[in-house]
């Protein structure tokens, strides 16, 4: 496949206005300025009137909230997670499997190719849930980067989850190592890879955040948690253990290159310091964190002090548009509105989005830019309309102005999105599906 003629923005450092990229397979074979030479049989993607960017990278959702989405609207972030508790205490495999599906069939929509999920929430008669979603995403066809998440600190015990909804730690590493086994591909062309995650502070004992760092190691997987969310967070940390967010889980093994946090919203100096020289990446969530009231990240600073940063959609219940194209703009706008108008360009709202967010999950090699070599996964937004015409920067144009038609979506070199509409899943019957589980659950829960 050649598609030429469109404005070609490669992240890694060149931009061609009038450019073409070659894909042979699943891999890029070629970019550059001008048309593309042909050796005959191409099929060839017209692209004039549209930005060429890679695909974008979300590194932190739970999908299965995609089904309990529009709850507890006016919430902070503790009060929004005890309404919800009981409603996702009634999930199981088919309402996992639909939530998944049609949140990234959205995600596909707005551009996303690869998407990581945090899913914690593991009822004793739900079945097979991480299967469940990690079926999805064949069927949509977005590369997977799902979490085995866990929780096994409930109330009784001083955490914020009802016990219900807690599992035991020896169970917990047992199925987090089974998971590993089962689904983690370590390959470059990986499509499923798997991390290990421990929810929260709030909601996960030390011993077991300590032995699943250990775990993850032994294994070679990556881990992941929610850090430094809020400040309910940062004065139950002050309280139950003495420090704060970070430092408590610092002491447990929690910090370096293969780990992540999602939000680190309440940093000081000195952790943003910490966590840019340790190599610790983060998942800067602004529409979710701007919905629960939480606060905005400072993304400039973890930048420059060296933090790997990309973007998140988070939970579909905490951002119901689930777009990760509009996490672009807010990245943008957040960080000017605290930081002034040179905290955060369009361009590095663009690199949060893809080579970041590859970076978070250790595959800045494989994907987040246009080069030769890479994996072919691609998004080319058309721009030749009413609402972008006009915009004399494309990068501008699809960053600040409103979301444009997706005119094409490559995931391994496989269309998934054409002319703003999926091609692998019927997303009517998906919408559908989708409205039936919500009232289910919350009938469960009532």
């Amino acid at each position: 496949m050649i598609i030429e003629g469109a404005h070609v923005v490669t992240v890694s450092g060149q931009e061609y206005p009038d450019g073409h990229v070659v894909v042979d397979g699943n891999r890029i074979a070629g970019v550059g300025a001008g048309p593309a030479p042909r050796t005959g049989g191409e099929t060839v993607v017209d692209g004039r009137g549209c930005l060429l960017t890679p695909g974008f990278v979300n590194t932190h959702h739970h999908l299965y909230q995609w089904v309990t989405r529009g709850l507890a609207v006016d919430s902070t972030l503790f009060e929004w997670l005890t309404t919800l508790y009981p409603v996702w205490a009634g999930i199981d495999e088919h309402a996992v499997h639909t939530g998944a599906t049609g949140a990234l069939a959205r995600l596909a929509l707005t551009g996303c190719t690869t998407s990581t999920d945090h899913h914690y929430v593991f009822p004793r008669e739900g079945g097979d849930l991480l299967g469940a979603e990690i079926r999805a995403a064949s069927q949509v066809g977005l590369r997977f980067h799902p979490t085995r998440g866990s929780m096994d600190l409930g109330r009784r015990d001083g955490g914020l989850p009802p016990d219900e909804v807690v599992e035991d730690r020896d169970a917990i590493l047992a199925a987090s190592a089974d998971a590993v086994a089962r689904w983690h591909d370590p390959s470059p062309e990986a499509m499923v890879r798997i991390a290990l995650a421990p929810c929260s502070p709030f909601s996960v004992t030390g011993e077991l955040m300590r032995e699943s760092a250990e775990l993850a190691r032994e294994l070679g997987v990556r881990l992941h948690t929610h850090l430094a969310e809020t400040d309910d967070e940062e004065d139950f940390c002050r309280e139950r253990f003495g420090c704060s967010p970070l430092d408590y889980v610092e002491g447990l093994g929690w910090t370096g290159g293969d780990v992540w946090f999602a939000h680190a919203v309440h940093l000081d100096d000195d952790a943003v310091k910490k966590i840019g020289a340790t190599g610790t990446g983060v998942a800067h969530c602004p529409s979710s964190n701007a919905r629960l009231g939480a606060g905005i990240a400072r993304t400039r600073d973890l930048r420059d002090a060296g933090a790997v940063v990309g973007l998140g959609v988070d939970g579909a219940a905490s951002n119901e548009a689930s777009s990760l194209l509009e996490e672009v703009r807010h990245a943008v706008l957040f960080a000017r509105a605290v930081g002034g108008p040179t905290a955060l360009t369009v361009r590095d709202a663009l690199h949060l989005a893809t080579l970041g967010g590859a970076g978070v999950l250790g595959r800045a090699g494989e994907i987040g830019s246009i080069e030769t070599g890479k994996l072919a996964d691609l998004a080319l937004w058309r721009l030749d309309g009413l609402a972008h015409a006009d915009v004399a920067d494309p990068v501008a144009a699809l960053v600040l102005g409103s979301p444009p038609p997706l005119e094409l979506l490559l995931v391994n070199g496989r269309p998934v999105v054409e002319r703003d509409r999926v091609l692998t899943v019927d997303t009517d019957a998906v919408a559908r599906d989708c409205a039936a589980v919500h009232r289910t659950l919350l009938e469960k829960a009532s």
